[in-house]
């Protein structure tokens, strides 16, 4: 984790408390050293963060520093309470926390009265009209994505026959009743989907993959037929 990175996740964590966080509470969750922490600290006041408290009694972060008042409309605060619930219901631990922690970065700068909007939106998700398992390995694959890794896969089809791939993942389609690697498969030498609960085994490697993944996204949208903002079944 970078400083900078790790300066913001301080400033977070001291907006989701409403109560003095102890250098020790602090130090943990970021595992890092206490001494770090008083440095990180120091770094932030000098930098403006109005951060009250000291070594040994806590620390609190008096709110409206960073950002200035965020603007929105009454549709996209909608949009955005809407957009993080449905992922909080049907996306991995990992994301469903990205989303929670997203909306409190919002609200932290947002004025009282499209605060109180955000927090009391009346948009509801519903649960899914089939229950779809979430896959633990989607973390990890989200990451191989990101760094162009290939993955090795042991894949049972509709047909349960069981095949090996050898995968360039290229993005996660998320539906109601499914969710779908995209991938260039190597054994097939073509683009295909593969639906996350029916891979039965999964092997990260550091291989990497020869053309850029926006690169072949882009021909995999051609070919479906797919305009650049979205993803069809």
């Amino acid at each position: 984790m970078s400083r900078a990175q790790r300066l913001l996740d301080i400033l977070q964590l001291l907006r989701n408390h409403r109560f003095p966080v102890t250098a020790h509470q602090l130090a943990e969750q970021l595992s890092i050293s206490t001494r770090t922490l008083y440095r990180d600290i120091a770094t932030l006041q000098q930098q403006g963060a109005d951060i009250v408290g000291e070594a040994g009694l806590g620390y609190v972060l008096r709110p409206g520093f960073t950002l200035p008042p965020l603007m929105f409309s009454q549709a996209e605060i909608a949009a955005l309470v809407l957009g993080s619930r449905w992922v909080g219901s049907r996306a991995d631990n990992e994301l469903a926390g990205a989303a929670h922690s997203a909306l409190s970065k919002i609200a932290a700068v947002l004025p009282d009265e499209l605060r109180s909007q955000l927090e009391l939106s009346p948009l509801l998700v519903g649960p899914a009209a089939v229950s779809v398992p979430i896959s633990g390995e989607t973390p990890e694959l989200r990451r191989a994505i990101e760094q162009q890794r290939i993955v090795r896969i042991d894949y049972l089809d509709l047909r349960d026959e069981v095949s090996q791939r050898m995968l360039w993942p290229l993005a996660i389609g998320y539906f109601d009743s499914v969710q779908l690697l995209i991938a260039w498969c190597e054994l097939r030498g073509d683009f295909r989907h593969f639906r996350l609960d029916r891979i039965t085994a999964i092997t990260y490697t550091q291989r990497r993959y020869r053309q850029s993944r926006s690169a072949l996204l882009k021909t995999w949208r051609s070919q479906q037929g797919i305009k650049a903002q979205g993803f069809g079944y």
